[in-house]
């Protein structure tokens, strides 16, 4: 059994899916229709919904997370599964390359395939995906639409190059300077 649930932040209403094992997908605001009638989750789902949408919320804020809901990631392959666990490892505001998390699985030529499971996450931002950058700190691809994953770096303080070929810290210092 599956629930489609809102969750309102500041940033949008995100929809967050629910199985018998935890949350299984995060939608961005705008990707996935917003339940009308939505019933009270009750029991364990009550307590889930409460915990993703803290998570949620405090990462949108740029804070860690108190705890995570239980997290339901069946819906990929063994290799991207690998991925995923990699991801939740990344600490706030730190990012790591697709290189790197194809070496961190002794996959050295994975990039593309690591990118490719990134692409594939059914839980974005606490499954932190946006943390990973193509080489050179250079944003990459993204799966919640344009401008989402420079948001939720800038939100983490996190470094990155933009499409202009300047870091992020180069623009703070550019606006803080005389």
């Amino acid at each position: 059994m599956t629930s489609a649930t809102p969750i309102a932040t500041r940033h949008g209403t995100f929809v967050a899916q629910f199985n018998d094992i935890g949350l299984c997908r995060l939608d961005f605001p705008g990707k996935a229709l917003v339940p009308k009638l939505v019933p009270k989750p009750a029991g364990l789902a009550k307590c889930w919904l409460a915990s993703a949408a803290a998570a949620l919320k405090s990462l949108l804020l740029g804070l860690p997370p108190r705890r995570l809901p239980p997290l339901d990631l069946s819906a990929g392959t063994e290799f991207q599964q690998l991925v995923w666990r990699q991801l939740l490892k990344i600490p706030l505001g730190q990012t790591r390359s697709y290189g790197e998390i194809a070496g961190r699985l002794a996959k050295p030529g994975a990039s593309r395939a690591v990118g490719s499971a990134c692409g594939a996450n059914p839980i974005p931002i606490i499954v932190p995906c946006h943390r990973v950058l193509a080489a050179h700190r250079r944003i990459g691809g993204f799966s919640g639409g344009p401008g989402w994953k420079q948001r939720l770096l800038r939100i983490e303080q996190a470094e990155f190059v933009d499409e202009l070929g300047t870091t992020e810290l180069d623009t703070f210092y550019r606006t803080v300077t005389p």
